[in-house]
Protein backbone atom coordinates (compact mmCIF):
# COMPACT_ATOMS: atom_id res chain seq x y z
CA UNK A 1 0.00 0.00 0.00
CA UNK A 2 1.36 3.37 -1.05
CA UNK A 3 -0.21 6.32 0.74
CA UNK A 4 1.89 9.02 -0.89
CA UNK A 5 -0.30 11.87 -2.06
CA UNK A 6 -0.21 12.28 -5.82
CA UNK A 7 0.94 15.60 -7.32
CA UNK A 8 -2.72 16.31 -8.11
CA UNK A 9 -3.76 15.83 -4.48
CA UNK A 10 -0.79 17.82 -3.17
CA UNK A 11 -1.74 20.72 -5.43
CA UNK A 12 -5.37 20.52 -4.25
CA UNK A 13 -4.18 20.43 -0.63
CA UNK A 14 -2.24 23.63 -1.18
CA UNK A 15 -5.21 25.24 -2.89
CA UNK A 16 -7.58 24.20 -0.10
CA UNK A 17 -5.23 25.43 2.65
CA UNK A 18 -4.93 28.76 0.84
CA UNK A 19 -8.73 28.95 0.67
CA UNK A 20 -8.92 28.35 4.42
CA UNK A 21 -6.37 31.09 5.09
CA UNK A 22 -8.20 33.54 2.86
CA UNK A 23 -11.84 32.76 3.55
CA UNK A 24 -12.52 30.22 6.34
CA UNK A 25 -10.33 31.11 9.34
CA UNK A 26 -10.93 34.88 9.02
CA UNK A 27 -14.70 34.28 9.01
CA UNK A 28 -15.03 31.82 11.92
CA UNK A 29 -16.46 34.43 14.28
CA UNK A 30 -18.61 36.01 11.56
CA UNK A 31 -20.37 32.67 10.98
CA UNK A 32 -21.43 32.30 14.60
CA UNK A 33 -22.27 36.01 14.92
CA UNK A 34 -24.60 35.67 11.94
CA UNK A 35 -26.27 32.60 13.45
CA UNK A 36 -26.73 34.44 16.75
CA UNK A 37 -28.21 37.45 14.96
CA UNK A 38 -30.71 35.19 13.22
CA UNK A 39 -31.52 33.59 16.56
CA UNK A 40 -32.22 36.96 18.14
CA UNK A 41 -34.40 37.85 15.15
CA UNK A 42 -36.51 34.77 15.88
CA UNK A 43 -35.21 32.06 13.52
CA UNK A 44 -31.84 30.39 14.07
CA UNK A 45 -32.40 28.08 11.09
CA UNK A 46 -31.99 30.74 8.40
CA UNK A 47 -29.01 29.84 6.16
CA UNK A 48 -26.05 32.12 6.68
CA UNK A 49 -25.13 34.63 4.00
CA UNK A 50 -21.49 33.76 4.59
CA UNK A 51 -21.82 30.17 3.36
CA UNK A 52 -23.71 31.26 0.27
CA UNK A 53 -21.06 33.90 -0.46
CA UNK A 54 -18.24 31.37 -0.20
CA UNK A 55 -19.78 28.57 -2.28
CA UNK A 56 -19.17 30.29 -5.66
CA UNK A 57 -15.58 30.97 -4.63
CA UNK A 58 -15.08 27.29 -3.78
CA UNK A 59 -16.52 26.23 -7.13
CA UNK A 60 -14.30 28.70 -8.96
CA UNK A 61 -11.30 27.29 -7.07
CA UNK A 62 -12.14 23.75 -8.24
CA UNK A 63 -12.96 22.62 -4.70
CA UNK A 64 -16.50 21.30 -5.18
CA UNK A 65 -18.15 17.86 -4.87
CA UNK A 66 -14.80 16.23 -4.16
CA UNK A 67 -16.37 13.39 -2.14
CA UNK A 68 -18.25 11.47 -4.86
CA UNK A 69 -16.12 8.97 -6.81
CA UNK A 70 -16.98 7.44 -10.17
CA UNK A 71 -19.99 9.59 -11.01
CA UNK A 72 -20.53 11.12 -14.42
CA UNK A 73 -22.60 13.81 -12.73
CA UNK A 74 -19.65 14.82 -10.51
CA UNK A 75 -16.51 14.45 -12.64
CA UNK A 76 -14.53 16.36 -10.01
CA UNK A 77 -15.12 13.54 -7.51
CA UNK A 78 -12.04 11.87 -6.05
CA UNK A 79 -11.29 8.38 -4.82
CA UNK A 80 -11.58 7.80 -1.07
CA UNK A 81 -7.80 7.79 -0.73
CA UNK A 82 -7.45 11.04 -2.67
CA UNK A 83 -10.28 12.70 -0.76
CA UNK A 84 -8.96 11.80 2.71
CA UNK A 85 -6.36 14.58 3.15
CA UNK A 86 -8.76 17.19 1.75
CA UNK A 87 -11.68 16.11 3.92
CA UNK A 88 -9.30 16.23 6.89
CA UNK A 89 -8.59 19.90 6.20
CA UNK A 90 -12.32 20.62 5.99
CA UNK A 91 -12.71 19.10 9.45
CA UNK A 92 -10.60 21.84 11.04
CA UNK A 93 -13.61 24.19 11.14
CA UNK A 94 -17.04 22.80 12.01
CA UNK A 95 -19.02 24.53 9.26
CA UNK A 96 -16.42 24.53 6.48
CA UNK A 97 -17.42 21.36 4.61
CA UNK A 98 -20.69 22.89 3.41
CA UNK A 99 -18.75 25.61 1.57
CA UNK A 100 -17.37 22.87 -0.70
CA UNK A 101 -20.68 20.93 -0.94
CA UNK A 102 -19.01 18.15 1.05
CA UNK A 103 -21.04 18.17 4.27
CA UNK A 104 -23.11 15.50 5.95
CA UNK A 105 -25.78 14.29 5.57
CA UNK A 106 -25.86 15.56 1.97
CA UNK A 107 -22.74 13.63 0.95
CA UNK A 108 -24.19 10.32 2.14
CA UNK A 109 -27.57 11.09 0.62
CA UNK A 110 -26.06 12.05 -2.71
CA UNK A 111 -24.01 8.87 -2.78
CA UNK A 112 -27.13 6.86 -1.89
CA UNK A 113 -29.15 8.35 -4.74
CA UNK A 114 -26.23 7.94 -7.13
CA UNK A 115 -25.76 4.27 -6.22
CA UNK A 116 -29.34 3.15 -5.63
CA UNK A 117 -31.65 5.69 -7.25
CA UNK A 118 -33.32 5.61 -10.65
CA UNK A 119 -32.50 8.07 -13.42
CA UNK A 120 -35.67 9.97 -12.50
CA UNK A 121 -34.51 10.20 -8.86
CA UNK A 122 -31.12 11.48 -9.96
CA UNK A 123 -32.56 14.14 -12.23
CA UNK A 124 -35.03 15.35 -9.62
CA UNK A 125 -32.84 15.28 -6.51
CA UNK A 126 -29.20 14.36 -7.09
CA UNK A 127 -28.44 17.02 -9.68
CA UNK A 128 -29.81 19.95 -7.61
CA UNK A 129 -27.93 18.61 -4.57
CA UNK A 130 -24.71 18.44 -6.55
CA UNK A 131 -25.25 22.03 -7.64
CA UNK A 132 -25.71 23.08 -4.01
CA UNK A 133 -29.19 24.41 -4.69
CA UNK A 134 -30.89 22.41 -1.94
CA UNK A 135 -30.11 20.34 1.13
CA UNK A 136 -31.33 16.96 2.37
CA UNK A 137 -31.87 14.88 5.51
CA UNK A 138 -31.58 11.21 6.40
CA UNK A 139 -34.37 9.87 8.63
CA UNK A 140 -33.32 6.60 10.26
CA UNK A 141 -32.97 6.93 14.05
CA UNK A 142 -36.10 6.70 16.22
CA UNK A 143 -36.72 7.78 19.83
CA UNK A 144 -38.71 4.73 20.90
CA UNK A 145 -36.22 1.99 19.97
CA UNK A 146 -32.49 1.25 20.22
CA UNK A 147 -31.62 2.45 16.75
CA UNK A 148 -28.08 1.11 16.96
CA UNK A 149 -29.89 -2.05 15.79
CA UNK A 150 -31.54 -0.89 12.58
CA UNK A 151 -33.81 -3.93 12.53
CA UNK A 152 -35.65 -2.35 15.50
CA UNK A 153 -37.04 0.46 13.38
CA UNK A 154 -40.80 0.85 13.81
CA UNK A 155 -41.65 3.48 11.17
CA UNK A 156 -44.06 1.86 8.70
CA UNK A 157 -43.95 2.23 4.94
CA UNK A 158 -47.12 0.59 3.58
CA UNK A 159 -48.21 0.15 -0.02
CA UNK A 160 -51.55 1.68 -0.96
CA UNK A 161 -52.24 1.39 -4.64
CA UNK A 162 -49.70 3.49 -6.54
CA UNK A 163 -48.44 5.11 -3.34
CA UNK A 164 -46.58 4.36 -0.13
CA UNK A 165 -48.01 5.71 3.13
CA UNK A 166 -45.50 6.45 5.90
CA UNK A 167 -46.17 6.68 9.64
CA UNK A 168 -43.57 7.08 12.38
CA UNK A 169 -41.38 9.37 14.46
CA UNK A 170 -37.74 10.08 13.66
CA UNK A 171 -35.10 12.09 15.47
CA UNK A 172 -31.50 13.22 15.03
CA UNK A 173 -32.57 14.09 11.48
CA UNK A 174 -29.68 16.44 10.77
CA UNK A 175 -30.49 19.37 8.51
CA UNK A 176 -34.25 18.83 8.52
CA UNK A 177 -34.84 22.29 10.02
CA UNK A 178 -33.00 24.07 7.20
CA UNK A 179 -35.50 25.77 4.84
CA UNK A 180 -33.32 24.61 1.94
CA UNK A 181 -33.88 20.97 2.94
CA UNK A 182 -36.03 19.69 0.08
CA UNK A 183 -35.74 15.90 0.26
CA UNK A 184 -35.62 13.25 2.98
CA UNK A 185 -34.43 9.67 2.67
CA UNK A 186 -36.67 7.78 5.11
CA UNK A 187 -35.98 4.26 6.36
CA UNK A 188 -38.88 2.17 7.63
CA UNK A 189 -40.48 -1.27 7.54
CA UNK A 190 -42.50 -2.48 4.59
CA UNK A 191 -42.93 -6.08 5.79
CA UNK A 192 -42.48 -6.90 9.51
CA UNK A 193 -42.99 -10.60 8.73
CA UNK A 194 -40.01 -10.90 6.39
CA UNK A 195 -36.51 -11.98 7.40
CA UNK A 196 -34.79 -9.78 9.96
CA UNK A 197 -32.75 -7.92 7.35
CA UNK A 198 -35.40 -7.94 4.62
CA UNK A 199 -38.12 -6.01 6.45
CA UNK A 200 -36.88 -2.50 5.71
CA UNK A 201 -37.01 -0.11 2.79
CA UNK A 202 -35.84 3.40 2.00
CA UNK A 203 -38.03 5.91 0.23
CA UNK A 204 -37.51 9.45 -1.04
CA UNK A 205 -39.89 11.91 0.61
CA UNK A 206 -40.09 15.57 -0.51
CA UNK A 207 -39.86 17.78 2.57
CA UNK A 208 -43.04 19.67 1.66
CA UNK A 209 -45.20 16.52 1.60
CA UNK A 210 -48.36 16.89 3.74
CA UNK A 211 -48.21 15.06 7.07
CA UNK A 212 -44.64 15.97 8.06
CA UNK A 213 -44.27 17.90 11.32
CA UNK A 214 -40.93 19.12 12.67
CA UNK A 215 -41.48 18.73 16.42
CA UNK A 216 -38.30 20.28 17.84
CA UNK A 217 -34.57 20.77 17.41
CA UNK A 218 -32.29 18.65 19.61
CA UNK A 219 -29.20 20.03 21.29
CA UNK A 220 -25.79 18.40 21.79
CA UNK A 221 -24.31 19.40 25.16
CA UNK A 222 -26.20 22.67 24.80
CA UNK A 223 -25.28 23.30 21.15
CA UNK A 224 -28.22 23.26 18.72
CA UNK A 225 -25.91 23.33 15.66
CA UNK A 226 -28.02 26.03 14.02
CA UNK A 227 -28.58 26.62 11.18
CA UNK A 228 -27.97 22.94 10.42
CA UNK A 229 -29.59 21.39 13.48
CA UNK A 230 -30.82 17.93 14.43
CA UNK A 231 -34.60 17.62 14.33
CA UNK A 232 -37.29 15.34 15.71
CA UNK A 233 -40.07 14.80 13.16
CA UNK A 234 -43.42 13.07 13.02
CA UNK A 235 -44.68 11.52 9.79
CA UNK A 236 -48.46 11.03 9.83
CA UNK A 237 -50.01 9.36 6.78
CA UNK A 238 -47.31 10.83 4.56
CA UNK A 239 -48.12 9.72 1.02
CA UNK A 240 -45.54 9.49 -1.78
CA UNK A 241 -45.56 7.75 -5.18
CA UNK A 242 -44.47 4.11 -5.11
CA UNK A 243 -41.79 5.04 -7.64
CA UNK A 244 -39.98 6.97 -4.87
CA UNK A 245 -38.72 3.74 -3.28
CA UNK A 246 -35.00 3.00 -3.61
CA UNK A 247 -34.23 -0.43 -5.12
CA UNK A 248 -37.44 -1.96 -3.76
CA UNK A 249 -39.05 -3.40 -0.66
CA UNK A 250 -36.74 -5.32 1.64
CA UNK A 251 -33.60 -3.55 0.40
CA UNK A 252 -33.37 -0.84 3.08
CA UNK A 253 -30.87 -2.59 5.35
CA UNK A 254 -28.64 -3.32 2.37
CA UNK A 255 -28.75 0.35 1.33
CA UNK A 256 -28.01 1.46 4.90
CA UNK A 257 -24.85 -0.64 4.99
CA UNK A 258 -23.71 0.78 1.66
CA UNK A 259 -24.50 4.36 2.68
CA UNK A 260 -22.87 4.29 6.09
CA UNK A 261 -19.46 3.09 4.91
CA UNK A 262 -18.47 6.33 3.13
CA UNK A 263 -20.28 8.43 5.74
CA UNK A 264 -18.34 6.82 8.56
CA UNK A 265 -14.94 7.31 6.99
CA UNK A 266 -15.72 10.92 6.04
CA UNK A 267 -16.52 11.62 9.71
CA UNK A 268 -13.19 10.04 10.65
CA UNK A 269 -11.29 12.14 8.14
CA UNK A 270 -12.83 15.28 9.61
CA UNK A 271 -12.06 14.02 13.15
CA UNK A 272 -8.37 13.93 12.27
CA UNK A 273 -8.62 17.50 11.01
CA UNK A 274 -10.29 18.55 14.27
CA UNK A 275 -7.51 16.88 16.25
CA UNK A 276 -4.85 18.63 14.18
CA UNK A 277 -6.52 21.98 14.81
CA UNK A 278 -6.74 21.23 18.54
CA UNK A 279 -3.05 20.29 18.68
CA UNK A 280 -2.12 23.49 16.84
CA UNK A 281 -4.15 25.59 19.27
CA UNK A 282 -2.68 23.66 22.21
CA UNK A 283 0.90 24.34 21.12
CA UNK A 284 0.26 28.02 20.40
CA UNK A 285 -1.35 28.53 23.80
CA UNK A 286 1.32 26.54 25.62
CA UNK A 287 4.11 28.64 24.08
CA UNK A 288 2.39 31.93 24.92
CA UNK A 289 1.36 31.32 28.56
CA UNK A 290 3.58 31.35 31.66
CA UNK A 291 2.78 29.47 34.87
CA UNK A 292 5.05 28.85 37.86
CA UNK A 293 7.97 30.67 36.28
CA UNK A 294 8.05 29.01 32.86
CA UNK A 295 5.87 28.60 29.84
CA UNK A 296 3.23 25.87 29.83
CA UNK A 297 5.14 24.39 26.87
CA UNK A 298 8.13 23.87 29.16
CA UNK A 299 6.07 21.87 31.65
CA UNK A 300 6.88 18.18 31.31
CA UNK A 301 3.25 17.09 31.44
CA UNK A 302 2.45 19.37 28.48
CA UNK A 303 5.35 18.04 26.46
CA UNK A 304 4.25 14.47 27.09
CA UNK A 305 0.71 15.25 25.95
CA UNK A 306 1.90 17.04 22.82
CA UNK A 307 4.08 14.06 21.90
CA UNK A 308 1.30 11.58 22.61
CA UNK A 309 -1.17 13.68 20.59
CA UNK A 310 1.15 13.66 17.58
CA UNK A 311 1.58 9.87 17.81
CA UNK A 312 -2.18 9.33 18.14
CA UNK A 313 -3.04 11.58 15.19
CA UNK A 314 -0.51 9.90 12.93
CA UNK A 315 -1.73 6.42 13.89
CA UNK A 316 -5.35 7.37 13.22
CA UNK A 317 -4.45 8.99 9.92
CA UNK A 318 -2.64 5.88 8.71
CA UNK A 319 -5.61 3.69 9.66
CA UNK A 320 -7.94 6.08 7.85
CA UNK A 321 -5.80 5.97 4.73
CA UNK A 322 -5.71 2.17 4.87
CA UNK A 323 -9.50 2.03 5.16
CA UNK A 324 -9.87 4.46 2.25
CA UNK A 325 -7.43 2.39 0.17
CA UNK A 326 -9.37 -0.78 0.94
CA UNK A 327 -12.68 0.86 0.00
CA UNK A 328 -11.19 1.92 -3.32
CA UNK A 329 -9.63 -1.47 -4.11
CA UNK A 330 -11.91 -4.16 -2.62
CA UNK A 331 -15.12 -2.20 -2.00
CA UNK A 332 -16.96 -1.08 1.12
CA UNK A 333 -17.93 -4.61 2.11
CA UNK A 334 -14.38 -5.86 1.83
CA UNK A 335 -13.20 -2.94 3.95
CA UNK A 336 -15.79 -3.36 6.71
CA UNK A 337 -13.19 -4.30 9.34
CA UNK A 338 -11.04 -1.28 8.56
CA UNK A 339 -14.10 1.01 8.53
CA UNK A 340 -15.18 -0.34 11.92
CA UNK A 341 -11.67 0.13 13.34
CA UNK A 342 -11.30 3.73 12.28
CA UNK A 343 -14.83 4.60 13.40
CA UNK A 344 -13.81 3.41 16.88
CA UNK A 345 -10.37 4.98 16.86
CA UNK A 346 -10.78 8.43 15.28
CA UNK A 347 -13.45 10.06 17.48
CA UNK A 348 -11.84 8.70 20.67
CA UNK A 349 -8.45 9.97 19.54
CA UNK A 350 -9.85 13.40 18.69
CA UNK A 351 -11.64 13.62 22.04
CA UNK A 352 -8.38 12.92 23.87
CA UNK A 353 -6.42 15.55 21.94
CA UNK A 354 -9.17 18.18 22.23
CA UNK A 355 -9.45 17.48 25.97
CA UNK A 356 -5.72 18.07 26.43
CA UNK A 357 -5.98 21.31 24.46
CA UNK A 358 -8.83 22.43 26.71
CA UNK A 359 -6.63 21.77 29.76
CA UNK A 360 -3.91 24.01 28.36
CA UNK A 361 -6.44 26.81 27.76
CA UNK A 362 -7.96 26.44 31.22
CA UNK A 363 -11.29 28.23 31.70
CA UNK A 364 -11.10 29.74 28.24
CA UNK A 365 -11.08 26.24 26.77
CA UNK A 366 -14.60 25.44 27.92
CA UNK A 367 -16.00 28.78 26.73
CA UNK A 368 -17.00 29.81 23.24
CA UNK A 369 -13.91 32.02 22.94
CA UNK A 370 -12.21 29.06 21.25
CA UNK A 371 -13.70 26.35 19.00
CA UNK A 372 -12.53 23.61 21.39
CA UNK A 373 -15.75 23.14 23.41
CA UNK A 374 -17.88 22.77 20.28
CA UNK A 375 -15.28 20.49 18.71
CA UNK A 376 -15.39 18.27 21.79
CA UNK A 377 -19.21 18.11 21.69
CA UNK A 378 -19.15 17.12 18.01
CA UNK A 379 -16.55 14.40 18.52
CA UNK A 380 -18.37 12.98 21.53
CA UNK A 381 -21.49 12.73 19.38
CA UNK A 382 -19.55 10.77 16.76
CA UNK A 383 -19.05 7.95 19.26
CA UNK A 384 -22.80 7.40 18.76
CA UNK A 385 -23.50 8.62 15.22
CA UNK A 386 -23.40 6.06 12.40
CA UNK A 387 -23.31 3.31 15.00
CA UNK A 388 -22.01 3.47 18.59
CA UNK A 389 -18.55 2.25 19.55
CA UNK A 390 -20.03 -0.90 21.09
CA UNK A 391 -21.66 -2.01 17.82
CA UNK A 392 -18.47 -1.48 15.85
CA UNK A 393 -16.40 -3.32 18.46
CA UNK A 394 -18.87 -6.20 18.41
CA UNK A 395 -18.76 -6.40 14.61
CA UNK A 396 -14.99 -6.18 14.59
CA UNK A 397 -14.63 -8.90 17.23
CA UNK A 398 -16.86 -11.23 15.21
CA UNK A 399 -14.76 -10.65 12.10
CA UNK A 400 -11.60 -11.33 14.07
CA UNK A 401 -12.98 -14.47 15.69
CA UNK A 402 -14.13 -15.76 12.30
CA UNK A 403 -10.54 -15.59 11.08
CA UNK A 404 -9.52 -18.06 13.80
CA UNK A 405 -12.43 -20.48 13.55
CA UNK A 406 -11.48 -23.97 12.41
CA UNK A 407 -12.83 -24.80 8.96
CA UNK A 408 -15.18 -27.82 8.69
CA UNK A 409 -13.11 -31.00 8.87
CA UNK A 410 -10.08 -29.27 10.35
CA UNK A 411 -8.61 -30.33 13.66
CA UNK A 412 -7.39 -27.48 15.84
CA UNK A 413 -3.93 -28.49 17.10
CA UNK A 414 -2.71 -27.31 20.49
CA UNK A 415 0.19 -24.94 20.54
CA UNK A 416 3.20 -26.70 22.07
CA UNK A 417 6.64 -25.49 22.95
CA UNK A 418 9.28 -26.83 20.59
CA UNK A 419 12.22 -28.81 21.93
Amino acid sequence: MNFDYSPKVQEMQARLLAFFDAHIYPNERRFFAEVEANRRAGNAWVPTKLIEELKPLARAAGLWNLFLPKSSRAPEGLSNLEYAPLCEIMGRVSWAAEVFNCSAPDTGNMETIERYGSEAHKSAWLEPLLRGEMRSAFLMTEPEVASSDATNIQCRIERDGDDYVINGTKWWSSGAGDPRCAIYIVMGKTNPEAGRHEQQAMVLVPANTPGITVLRPLSVFGYDDAPHGHMELRLSNVRVPASNILLGEGRGFEIAQGRLGPGRIHHCMRSIGAAERALQLMCERAIARVAFGKTIAQQTVTQERIAEARCSIEQARLLTLKAAYMMDTVGNKGAKAEIAMIKIVAPNMALKVIDWAIQVYGGMGVSDDTPLAMMWAHQRTLRLADGPDEVHRNSLAKLELARHMAMPGEVSMPVTRGS
